[in-house]
């Protein structure tokens, strides 16, 4: 069941993505004024990856696009093995799968990714422009690690005191277990 809810999430943010990507480009928006002094629409296309890095080396965009297609089945992978019995992992993959196919779609069709959310420079961040697929991206990798590092019995350091009690009991198993085998 959980495979199929995170299935319909994935598709619902990859037809996101790929409509407000299509109407950028089709109004190649652009306004001026930034909204609520942060973000403002502004129409860019992008050939290389984040900030344009690589924009004109063909070579290099031709191995990240190779790259996210093993990124995209990578994430197939983990979310039916490794995050099998992980809710949350797998929603937080369902989100960063979203993003991989929407900006390798463009990619590959357009040879291009269309970004359209400018963001303005704040702390040690340069202006930025991005699309949905990069925030999907940008919150799904951040929720996955959040998810690894803290939440359930699984957690490197899991955030409760049931949790961590669930952790040393299965640990006090699997050690019964190999000095059974001894």
């Amino acid at each position: 069941m959980i495979a199929l809810v995170c299935g319909l999430l994935c598709t619902v943010l990859l037809f996101a993505d790929l409509v407000t990507k299509m109407f950028a480009h089709a109004t190649m928006v652009n306004q001026g004024e930034f909204f609520l002094d942060f973000i403002r629409l502004k129409y860019q296309p992008n050939s290389g990856m984040m900030l344009s890095i690589f924009d004109k080396n063909p070579t290099a965009m031709a191995v990240i696009t190779a790259l996210t297609v093993l990124m995209i089945l990578g994430i197939v992978f983990l979310f039916f093995t490794v995050f099998r019995q992980n809710t949350p992992a797998r929603v937080a993959l369902a989100v960063i799968e979203a993003g991989a196919i929407g900006n390798f779609v463009d990619r590959v069709c357009l040879g291009y990714v269309r970004d359209f959310l400018n963001v303005r420079p704040f702390l040690f961040f340069p202006e930025y422009t991005a699309n949905v697929a990069d925030i999907c991206i940008l919150f799904g990798a951040i929720a996955l690690i959040f998810i690894i590092l803290f939440i359930g019995k699984t957690a490197a350091f899991p955030l409760t005191k049931k949790w961590r009690e669930q952790a040393k009991e299965e640990e006090a198993k699997r050690e019964s277990v190999r000095a059974k085998k001894k």
